[in-house]
């Protein structure tokens, strides 16, 4: 007996970047559902002659990589004058050897050298390339030159801790350097921090505390590493982005380290495994979306 209501379909509208289906729940006039039912076979027979049977593949993610300030920005000087552009640029070129050198991904950075792009251009860079991730590289300095560690940041409208609430303060600063385009007022900038999608967050979480665990095997961390605070670089609405602060310059130890090449790349291979967990994850996230749509 033909159905005489409307038919419920879900329906696939589209896919993010993470992989994850963007899906529409419809109700169908009954013609319209059996025409689309009768259909369905031909279209799937269809997609077999022009897609030799395999298992589902993945596009390959993009991972944008941001070395912290550059140009006429130094960031943080160091005890004994190491810049903090001059670290984050040389320890992201080594996670991007890294990145780049098992075929897994496509990778690509902000800047490629000691060029000043302000916060927001970095942001558009990772949306204009359709990247999967988003990772800022940094060693800044604290008032307090005995603090020393490692730590993992994610955006938020509210800073986990005052240390934090500072630290985003003087990364935002950066933009001090840049040519003024216009006033965005307290309230507007509430609602873009607010207008960040809860499944680009969740990502940008779950990647924070890949790279804390795999940091921690590593080198000193800060008490409590996985925080967060309003980061301006981080406020992509539909990437997953995490900060991450290799240590601090205004400690002498870490600045220390941090000048070691050798330690950079214990940094950047650390960083990279958390790479690898996260885009693994990604997948299976991906076909369980997959599987969910097909049922």
């Amino acid at each position: 007996m033909p159905a005489i209501g409307p038919i419920t379909r879900r329906l696939l509208l589209g896919r993010l970047a993470s992989g994850s289906g963007i899906v529409g729940t419809f109700l169908l006039p009954p013609a319209l559902h059996e025409a689309m039912a009768a259909a369905a076979p031909r279209a799937k027979r269809a997609l077999g002659r022009r897609h030799a049977p395999s298992a589902a593949k993945h596009p390959t993610p993009l991972v944008m990589l941001d070395p912290g300030h550059g140009g006429k920005d130094p960031g943080a000087i160091g005890i004994s004058g190491t810049y903090e552009k001059h670290v984050a640029l040389d320890a992201a070129l080594e996670l991007h050897r890294l990145l780049q050198s098992d075929g897994r991904y496509r990778v690509a950075l902000t800047r490629w050298r000691d060029v000043f792009i302000p916060l927001e251009e970095r942001v558009e860079i990772a949306q204009e390339h359709g990247a999967s991730l988003f990772v800022s590289m940094h060693a800044d300095a604290l008032t307090d030159h005995v603090i020393r560690g490692a730590s993992v940041y994610t955006v938020s409208n509210r800073a986990s801790d005052a240390q934090t609430a500072a630290l985003a303060q003087r990364e935002n600063s950066a933009d001090r350097f840049a040519t003024p385009k216009w006033h965005v007022s307290p309230e507007v900038a509430h609602i873009l921090a607010s207008l960040v999608r809860r499944e680009t967050t969740v990502g940008s979480v779950r990647f924070a505390r890949d790279v804390v665990n795999a940091l921690d095997r590593e080198v000193r961390m800060l008490p409590n590493p996985d925080r967060h605070a309003g980061f301006v670089v981080l406020k992509s609405a539909s990437i997953p982005s995490v900060l991450v602060e290799m240590g601090f310059m205004s400690n002498p130890r870490d600045e220390a380290e941090l000048r070691r090449a050798s330690h950079r790349q214990l940094v950047a291979a650390a960083m990279k495994r958390a790479v690898d967990v996260f885009f693994t994850a990604q997948s299976h996230i991906a076909d369980a979306h997959r599987d969910w749509i097909a049922g």
